[in-house]
């Protein structure tokens, strides 16, 4: 079981590390396509695992409280979308506060808010990661080995671009194609981290599993409103993102039913 939910853990942080060494095979930037492609294909799987994976199982669990079931869920879901929102305030996003940058330290003030963006919504995934192993270590959560897998291969679908979307305009913007891969990589590493915590302490976790797994879904269908959608919808050609956006969507969903 260690080795089971050690890889699940890893899983996410590899699709990461797999999409920012994109910078050693592909040109310097990615085209506006390609962009809107990536973010509306991480965006369908965050909808999919979120509903498949977290909001379903939440609300599964709470059977026993009758027309009730759907308290647990709903309360975790909303801590969840407070508490990125609290992020938000906290930390500025990256599309609103690139463009008051100036000056000649612009660049690096850019690499920085790049790398905080993409690290702070890999939090939650490593929580959802997490709260699902946690519930299958403990044997009492009503999760499946292959349900917790098929949340840890859809995030690591996710991850993939994301990796590519630091690592490539880092490599644009004059740095190494190492030192833009390691940044990229990293900004990964805080999903395992955060998922190892949440595994360790699953004894305190399990009694509160229905809110838990809400409030994962929460936050990340918030990064989904927030961030991705606007940038799939922005400018011309949306209709590239909508059509990704149904793919990974599609695809996750399956992952999800097939495996769970």
């Amino acid at each position: 079981m260690t080795k089971t939910i050690l890889i699940g853990l890893l899983i996410p942080f590899i699709g990461t590390a797999a999409g920012a060494a994109c910078v050693f095979i592909l040109k310097k930037d990615l085209k506006t396509g390609v962009q809107k492609a990536l973010s509306g294909f991480a965006a369908g799987v965050m909808v999919a695992a979120s509903i498949w994976s977290l909001i379903v199982p939440a609300i599964e669990q709470c059977s026993d409280k009758g027309r009730f079931a759907f308290l647990p869920a709903f309360i975790g879901f909303w801590l969840g979308i407070l508490f990125l929102l609290l992020l938000d305030h906290v930390i500025p996003h990256l599309h609103r506060s690139i463009d008051q940058v100036e000056g000649p330290r612009s660049h690096l003030t850019r690499t920085a808010m790049l790398v905080l963006a993409v690290t702070l919504h890999n939090i939650p995934e490593g929580m959802a990661v997490g709260v699902v192993y946690a519930g299958l270590a403990s044997g009492s959560a009503m999760i499946t080995a292959g349900g917790a897998l098929a949340l840890a291969l859809g995030i690591a679908i996710q991850n993939f671009p994301e990796g590519a979307i630091i690592s490539m305009p880092l490599y644009a913007e004059g740095k190494s194609k190492k030192k833009s891969f390691v940044l990229g990589m990293l900004s990964g590493a805080v999903e395992p981290i955060f998922g190892g915590i949440t595994v360790l302490l699953a004894g305190l976790i399990v009694p509160a599993m229905p809110y838990l797994l809400s409030f994962a879904a929460g936050a990340m269908l918030y990064v989904v409103v927030e961030e991705l959608i606007p940038e799939m919808s922005a400018g011309e050609h949306t209709n590239i993102g909508v059509v990704a956006f149904a793919l990974g969507f599609s695809i996750m969903m399956a992952l999800d039913v097939a495996l769970g």
